[in-house]
């Protein structure tokens, strides 16, 4: 509504009660930093959307992992792409609901939509708090800093520290220049920052909110108004890195299509093998979750 996105956006909620305290309160911004069309509705809206936004599902509570959600958030996923389905005819489906990975590896199996129509935002928050981490380390903006997470959106994620340019230098020469900490233990130190900064916000606030939102508003800009970005969002891989069949981040292009490509772009040894791990942790809490 604030970045002037949409003319129209439909909030369909089990809650009513709920959603029409969330529509007066939005209403009651200043008009001019949202002019679209907000109400309360039903899955017969979801016809002609461009874009559906599904966040539904129970939260994290505090030392709770996203994979321990999967069985009950899967069930609501289920009940609510059931209902879609009847008045689907359009538009790019993007998956907020943890554990994400698996929730959008079923959602694309149970929709069965061409490639890239449905997917989820994976690891683009964690890639966010990635380049706050390191920005915050050197002590520079966070502009000058470009930094993937790839993985799971979750413990076993994967920072690609090979990747990672400040101001268009390699990490490594920018620090070296600039006299710079940037040791082993001060990666591990921010990639374990990185990977508890969901815990901490969820043990201080009960939730999370703007972080994903503004990721969400990122993705939502790309698809209503064709600005391709690369995001790390997760899809279905098919060999990438030798890892198929689950879904699990990587870098991606995501126009008013979805996510258009995956790309590939030569990590190295150590990350692969990360990876790899990562995709298999997943594949093994696919096997222990009995719903299709």
């Amino acid at each position: 509504m604030m970045k002037g996105l949409a003319r129209e956006i439909v909030l369909v909620d089990a809650n009513k009660k709920s959603a029409d305290g969330e529509i007066l309160d939005l209403g009651h911004g200043i008009p001019s930093m949202g002019s679209a069309n907000i109400y309360h509705g039903d899955y017969a809206d979801c016809k002609d959307s461009d874009l559906i936004i599904i966040s539904a599902g129970r939260g994290r509570k505090p030392n709770e992992t996203r994979l321990d959600m999967a069985a009950g958030n899967l069930t609501i996923m289920k009940e609510i792409l059931q209902n879609l389905s009847e008045h689907y005819n359009k538009g790019i489906i993007v998956l907020i609901t943890n554990p994400v990975d698996i929730i959008s590896h079923k959602a694309i199996e149970w929709t069965g939509l061409p490639f890239g129509k449905v997917f989820g935002t994976g690891c683009l928050l964690d890639s966010s708090r990635f380049i706050r981490a390191i920005a915050d380390h050197l002590e520079v903006n966070t502009e000058l800093v470009n930094a993937m997470v790839v993985g799971e959106h979750g413990d076993s994620q994967v920072p690609l520290w090979s990747k990672v340019t400040i101001a268009g230098f390699p990490i490594k020469d920018y620090c070296k220049a600039h006299k710079i900490s940037f040791t082993e233990e001060d990666k591990a130190a921010i990639a374990s920052k990185v990977k508890t900064m969901g815990a901490d916000i969820i043990d201080t606030k009960g939730k999370t909110h703007f972080g994903i939102a503004t990721c969400v508003a990122s993705l939502a800009d790309a698809i209503l108004n064709g600005r391709t970005t690369i995001a790390t969002v997760c899809t279905t891989l098919e060999g990438e890195y030798g890892v198929s069949d689950i879904t699990v981040s990587v870098p991606c292009i995501v126009t008013n299509n979805g996510v258009e490509k995956r790309l590939t772009n030569g990590w190295d040894e150590k990350e692969i093998e990360l990876f790899r791990d990562s995709a298999n942790k997943l594949k093994d809490v696919l096997e222990t979750v009995d719903i299709d």
